[in-house]
């Protein structure tokens, strides 16, 4: 079954034409549509604490088996949901773990020091000792601002991974603007902080940001885009908050400035297309890293998951049996 996933960390299924037949409540028919899927694939919500704070997170499976755990950490704005695309090409075998990010659907709402990139690497790391993940190595996956968290993460945590891919990360120095980041120069320098495109509040809005993020339009049809709308328009007050703290001086580059701190492996997977953060990025990384895998997808925009996703999960599983491989390898030889 083919899903189509939305920024916003809403999935939909084949049968979105019934969704789009109801008139009401449409923000809570997608819901109910992400729950669907979720069951379909067997994933479960849970909750982890750390002493008053909360995360919410989706698992299958259980760790110890012959692959390393998987956790996913997904971008802006977006949930633990955006990752259901994926999924649906792992191994129903596979430990993966998928979680709202600080701030973001059931993990707890704070303050701005938490949505500093140091800050969520300070909640990841207390999430992964809260559910015992690292009691063995486990592989971490970011996309697009979890890619930043992910990367310094690994700068931190190296030893508690067997691997880490990055997809599409935010945190560079980018040698070719995107078509967004022009637009943030053009409003920095207009001094129009009300106007960011990836925090839509309009329809035309929404639907500028999904032909932003994705290299082929969409299309959908205009109850799907008010259901959406609903569900993110609660929340722009925080995406708003959260943005201009990934924007600032402490996390603008956070990526870039641990990059020679990383020694687990790393695999690169960059959509070709990207609007949001230019591929020229790969570059950048395959320079800092020169042992480090790096895939360019052809056809593919920023959100690398709903367009690429059974691309993206072979090149993820084959990265993690090479490692496996090249980790057999050491032990004969010692």
């Amino acid at each position: 079954m083919q899903s189509v996933m939305l920024a916003g960390g809403v999935v939909l299924v084949p049968i979105v034409a019934f969704i789009t037949s109801f008139i009401f409540w449409p923000g809570v028919l997608l819901k109910a549509y992400n729950w669907y899927w979720r069951c379909k694939l067997g994933m479960v919500v849970r909750y982890a604490h750390s002493g008053s704070y909360r995360y919410c997170y989706s698992s299958r499976g259980t760790p110890g088996g012959a692959a390393p755990s998987l956790l996913l950490l997904h971008g802006f704005s977006a949930s633990k949901d955006m990752w259901l695309p994926l999924i649906q090409y792992l191994p129903r075998s596979q430990h993966v773990v998928c979680l709202d990010m600080p701030g973001h659907e059931g993990t707890s709402r704070t303050c701005a020091e938490d949505y500093s990139i140091s800050g969520q690497v300070g909640r990841i790391h207390q999430f992964v000792q809260s559910i015992g993940l690292d009691k063995r190595p486990f592989h971490l996956v970011g996309t697009s601002m979890g890619g930043n968290v992910a990367g310094v993460y690994a700068a931190s945590h190296s030893a508690q991974l067997s691997g880490v891919s990055l997809v599409c990360p935010a945190g560079l120095v980018y040698p070719t603007d995107s078509q967004f980041i022009s637009q943030l120069r053009e409003m920095e320098k207009n001094q129009e902080p009300e106007s960011i495109p990836l925090i839509p509040s309009t329809c035309q809005e929404l639907e500028n940001m999904l032909r932003l993020c994705c290299h082929r339009p969409l299309n959908l049809p205009q109850q799907v885009m008010k259901g959406l709308l609903d569900n993110r328009i609660p929340n722009n007050g925080f995406y708003r908050e959260l943005f201009l703290e990934l924007i600032g001086e402490k996390s603008r580059h956070s990526l870039q400035e641990n990059l020679h701190l990383i020694t687990a492996p790393v695999q690169v997977i960059w959509g070709k297309n990207d609007q949001v953060l230019d591929v020229s990025g790969a570059g950048v990384l395959q320079a800092a890293l020169p042992s480090c895998q790096v895939d360019l997808l052809d056809d593919c925009g920023h959100s690398v998951v709903l367009e690429r996703p059974r691309k993206a999960a072979k090149l993820i599983l084959d990265f993690l049996s090479a490692q496996n491989l090249n980790g057999d390898d050491a032990k004969k030889r010692s």
